[in-house]
């Protein structure tokens, strides 16, 4: 039998279920979600390994209108990621109306000859009717190569989503270890767990003004701890004072909620120490953002 192997991007507006829908095939929680847009900022790769398949799966962030040099190069590492992968998972929601948003999107994947999957997420929120009628709409819009409903949160017709994708992957080699679920470095995954609890108890414009940086991980000598420091980065004075909050409360919140995740992802004790610091105006800043690990595009 032949082994296949691929790239598979998936892309849609902010906030339909991507990043969740990564971690459901990847069956661990790799991706950070959360119910405010522009959740994902770097393009994170997931890996599903079968008997005779590999599957990477791109999660990027998603497609909106800039409003700052990161989200510039957030939509430009979309647009570039679409003509390097063997498939486009396009994931919408269950919508009659198509805002401007996803004509954006349509739009642009005219221009890639990628094949193309549509993925209606949230199917379990609404009738068949209007998932049916979602459809029709978006087929008059581009030429998909397939379209398959699902929930990514109730875990419906994800089996389904697997097979359909084998259908399009080439034949390939392995290219990382069978055992391998992402890409990305332990220090990553630790600074967007920490992120995503940012995102989840602070104000809309806060979080998404904040850079993670993990300053250090050691394992306590003959002690099973792991010791965590990370610099929580904001661009104004007043987020700082949002963020560490009346007598520490709200970073202790942040810092408890994250300990316990990452406790469970180590499976040890985990001491986390947290630090903010303010740096104005860092998502507009090309140096900050390339010292952030973000990689510019010449462009911008």
């Amino acid at each position: 039998m032949s082994y296949k192997s691929g790239f598979i991007a998936l892309i849609g507006r902010t906030n339909v279920g991507k990043s969740t829908l990564l971690n459901t095939l990847i069956k661990e929680k790799i991706a950070i979600t959360s119910d405010k847009p522009q959740t994902t900022r770097n393009t994170i790769q997931g890996i599903l390994t079968g008997d005779n398949f590999q599957i990477i799966f791109i999660d990027t962030p998603g497609i909106h209108k800039p409003k700052h040099k990161l989200s510039e190069f957030m939509i430009s590492s979309v647009k570039k990621t679409l003509n390097e992968v063997d498939l486009i998972l396009y994931m919408i929601e269950p919508d009659v109306n198509i805002g401007p948003g996803d004509l954006y999107i349509t739009n642009h994947l005219k221009t890639i000859s990628t094949p193309i999957v549509l993925v209606v997420n949230k199917i379990d929120e609404v009738s068949y009717n209007v998932v049916d009628d979602t459809i029709k709409n978006f087929k008059e819009h581009l030429n998909f190569k397939d379209v398959i409903p699902i929930s990514a949160l109730k875990n419906k017709n994800i089996d389904l989503l697997i097979h359909t994708i084998l259908q399009y992957l080439p034949e390939g080699p392995q290219y990382f270890p069978e055992d391998y679920i992402t890409d990305k470095p332990e220090r990553f995954i630790v600074s967007e767990i920490i992120r995503e609890k940012m995102l989840y108890f602070l104000e809309d414009e806060v979080p998404h003004g904040v850079f993670v940086e993990i300053n250090s991980m050691k394992q306590k000598e003959n002690k099973d701890i792991l010791e965590i420091e990370a610099i929580l980065y904001c661009e104004k004075e007043s987020h700082k004072a949002i963020i560490i909050g009346k007598n520490g409360k709200m970073l202790k919140k942040i810092g408890t909620d994250a300990r316990i995740e990452l406790e469970n992802l180590f499976g040890q004790k985990i001491y986390l120490n947290l630090w903010v610091k303010v740096k104005k105006g860092w998502r507009d800043n090309i140096n900050t953002l390339k010292n952030f690990g973000y990689l510019i595009d010449k462009s911008l």
